[in-house]
């Protein structure tokens, strides 16, 4: 079984064939089997301060998501800096819990502070069941039903000195 612990990559670490294989699975999913007709890849991409986490196996990414940090909290977004996007499993590896993995690994590193993410609508129980809560009317986004999901900062756990 390959391992399937999550990769994590700013752009200036990528390699070139490994955005080439993440564009290829986002385009994949998201203009193929959605139709989604919207701009997929975005100046975001190539910030610093985004991060790309992905799982692969034998055949390439399996799973990917982004996590794009704001200066400031953007409206929709609460009180969030941090949005986590561009979640996307392959079909053939879909129903194994790899986009869980990435989000877990999301929180375990950014959890302290606040995260948000816009969720296609039918994938929602997927972000509630590791600790996001919809917020706001269900709106339309690329043609798809999206909701606000949004995860309170949770204190990371601290061991106090034995005194």
């Amino acid at each position: 079984m390959p391992d399937s612990s999550p990769i994590e990559k700013t752009w200036s670490h990528l390699t070139r064939d490994e955005f080439f294989e993440l564009a290829q699975l986002r385009t994949e999913v998201f203009f193929l089997e959605q139709r989604i007709d919207e701009p997929e890849l975005d100046e975001r991409d190539r910030d610093e301060s985004t991060e790309h986490l992905w799982i692969s196996d034998e055949r390439g990414p399996a799973a990917y998501l982004r996590v794009i940090v704001d200066d400031e909290p953007q409206p929709g977004n609460l009180d969030a800096r941090r949005l986590i996007g561009r979640v996307v499993t392959r079909a053939d590896r879909r129903g194994e819990g790899l986009s869980r993995r990435l989000l877990n690994h999301v929180i375990e590193r950014h959890g302290a502070e606040p995260l948000a993410l816009h969720a296609q609508s039918y994938i929602q129980p997927l972000y509630a069941a590791v600790g996001f809560e919809a917020y706001g009317d269900e709106y339309l986004e690329a043609g798809i039903p999206h909701i606000g999901m949004y995860r309170a900062a949770q204190p990371t756990p601290t061991t106090d000195p034995v005194r």
